[in-house]
């Protein structure tokens, strides 16, 4: 037998386990999470998995318009989401550009080891002059860690661009999530991202223009995350 109270704590233990992409914790928290999202799915479409991802841009930034700048490289838009749930599924490695876009990945759902790549390649930027998050990429590539792994970028332009030449040169992602911001080379570095790994075979989730940003990257990578444990419980076929 259990009290009202261990019966709720329960509801809610469930309701957190299932909905593993937010960081609700508490039954009011869930109510907010899922009034939200039912408020986006009434403004984007929910028939694909790539649906999926552009609600959660529109979710991650509250403009209903962001929708249309979501970009997807391969055979189908379906192609990247699908790529990153088998790798979370498969447990790889989630590599983000800086500390903020790790932060924001959820650490429920999953047994991804979760890592940033700046604070790397500390010696590569003050030999050459480029900057830290363009040499941590560099440097943890040379390690080998951007093969097979989720490589995110939130923040940094120069971080996407080195992560275009690592691909270029046969560095080869399960799959790519980038959004870096800004006024300077954010919209070009995503640009030429997506057509190094357009040619690659590489699959990608960017978007166009100006906008991004760390917790834009982080949304959609924890909605890779979502559709992985939806895949677990059997609502989502991912072969």
């Amino acid at each position: 037998m259990t009290t009202d109270g261990e019966g709720t704590a329960a509801a809610t233990a469930d309701a957190v386990d299932e909905y593993a992409d937010l960081g609700a914790t508490t039954e009011d928290a869930m109510d907010i999470a899922e009034t939200s999202m039912d408020r986006v799915r009434e403004l984007v479409p929910d028939e694909t998995l790539a649906d999926r991802v552009r609600q959660k841009s529109v979710h991650a930034t509250a403009d209903p318009e962001f929708q249309h700048l979501v970009r997807f490289t391969g055979e189908s838009a379906d192609e990247p989401v699908v790529a990153g749930a088998r790798a979370v599924r498969d447990e790889r490695p989630i590599v983000c550009d800086i500390t903020m876009v790790k932060a924001g990945i959820t650490g429920r759902g999953h047994d991804c080891p979760v890592r940033k790549a700046i604070g790397n390649g500390s010696e590569l930027a003050a030999e050459t002059g480029m900057t830290r998050t363009a040499a941590s990429v560099l440097e943890l590539d040379r390690e080998g860690v951007y093969d097979g792994a989720l490589a995110v970028v939130g923040n940094a332009p120069t971080a996407a661009l080195a992560l275009a030449d690592c691909i270029e040169d046969g560095t080869r992602p399960a799959v790519v999530v980038a959004t870096p911001v800004g006024f300077v080379k954010a919209a070009e570095s995503r640009d030429r991202l997506r057509e190094v790994a357009d040619a690659h075979g590489v699959p990608a989730i960017t978007n166009v223009g100006r906008r991004g940003g760390s917790g834009l990257a982080a949304g959609l990578t924890n909605e890779l995350v979502h559709v992985a444990s939806d895949a677990r419980d059997g609502a989502v076929d991912l072969d």
